[in-house]
């Protein structure tokens, strides 16, 4: 198949997958082509892979740059001369509505191409809560041909904030275990941990909801128990103010700011401990990378990480906010080596739940279904 895969090109989780996603269709032969204001972060080369640059003009009459508009109008390009089967729209604002008018003005030269919109989280429990894109979203989804979230909270969620009556189809997140180290590198541990310590470490987009000042806060508790450094990974608009915590604190050490790392997990493997605090994950992503690294995750128990982390097998979940009892799960965790390697363990088994192998199959039947459809 020909698929047209649109998504933010950022660190961002929706990005992420979007874009492993079309690096796996391409090495089973499909002919993939990203269509984004950026090279996605995680593209690589790959002879079936095709990059094409959403490019808006600086036009001194717009105060803001429609990107939507031509967004919709490069779809429609890439559809007619690439020849497109299907499109893959990730993360609903605004590409949805894009897609849906991509596909009205090629049904008016008589060609009909479908298009799959994947729901990711704050595009629902956030942003497409504002009234204003309300209205816009609804519309979207109930005009996709397919709607996919990335957890069975997340379809909840969906029906929960907007008037849907469409079927949403649950298509988890994935990883692909065996590219992921699961051994740590002796010389990463000397660096971060001289003197033998634990390391607990932290990756995200420094956002507000993922409450990043817990992660500081539990960390001190943790370290009055067991010695410990902590690594923060990811960039965003709280770090500054979480770094500012930090300075103020007797810990201030033992935390290491490593900024945005391309492929973070390459650092989380030589980890002992992944922590999590969001107020909300649709997913949880980093958790899951984490955990195919065979790290334990102490996080919160929002959205759906109980999904991902499994309480007393993968980690421990504690309510948000808690820092205390997150402290005190760390501790758990960590506090005798048998009990930590049982973590550990059960940490790979509930990532090799979401394999590549498994759930790629689910998009690609949902694909040629589609298809399938559009040539009967």
């Amino acid at each position: 198949m020909r698929i047209g895969i649109v998504c933010y090109p950022t660190f961002g989780g929706s990005g992420v997958v979007a874009t492993e996603l079309g690096m796996a269709l391409a090495q089973k032969g499909h002919t993939v082509h990203f269509i984004t204001y950026g090279r996605p972060v995680r593209l690589r080369d790959h002879p079936n892979v095709h990059y094409h640059e959403v490019r808006v003009s600086d036009y001194p009459l717009f105060d803001y740059q429609p990107y939507e508009l031509v967004l919709t109008s490069k779809l429609v390009d890439v559809a007619k001369f690439a020849g497109l089967d299907l499109l893959h729209v990730h993360y609903a604002i605004p590409h949805a509505s894009a897609a849906w008018m991509a596909q009205q003005i090629l049904l008016a030269e008589g060609r009909r191409l479908p298009f799959v919109t994947t729901l990711h989280g704050t595009d629902i429990t956030l942003v497409g809560r504002d009234p204003s894109f309300e209205p816009v979203i609804t519309f979207s989804m109930e005009r996709s041909d397919a709607v996919t979230a990335v957890s069975e909270s997340l379809k909840r969620d969906t029906y929960a904030h907007f008037p849907l009556k469409r079927e949403v189809q649950v298509i988890p997140n994935f990883v692909c275990v065996d590219q992921y180290r699961q051994t740590p590198d002796p010389l990463l541990r000397v660096r971060y941990a001289p003197n033998g310590e634990r390391l607990v470490v932290h990756v995200s987009n420094f956002r507000p909801v993922k409450r990043v000042e817990d992660v500081v806060h539990m960390f001190n508790i943790l370290r009055k128990e067991i010695p410990a450094r902590l690594l923060m990974i990811g960039d965003g608009p709280e770090r500054q103010r979480i770094e500012t915590l930090c300075r103020q604190s007797d810990s201030c050490h033992a935390i290491q700011f490593l900024g945005k790392m391309t492929r973070p997990e390459e650092v989380v493997a030589s980890c002992d401990l992944f922590a999590l605090t969001s107020e909300a994950e649709s997913f949880g992503l980093a958790a899951l990378e984490a955990m195919a690294c065979g790290v334990p995750v102490v996080s919160t128990d929002g959205g759906g990480l109980p999904e991902v982390n499994i309480h007393g097998v993968s980690g421990l979940l504690s309510p948000v906010g808690n820092t205390a009892a997150m402290a005190a799960n760390a501790k758990t965790i960590l506090q005798d080596e048998a009990t930590y390697q049982r973590f550990r363990k059960g940490a790979l088994n509930e990532a090799r739940r979401f394999d590549l192998d498994l759930v790629l199959p689910r998009y690609e039947e949902l694909y040629s279904s589609l298809v399938a459809l559009e040539n009967a």
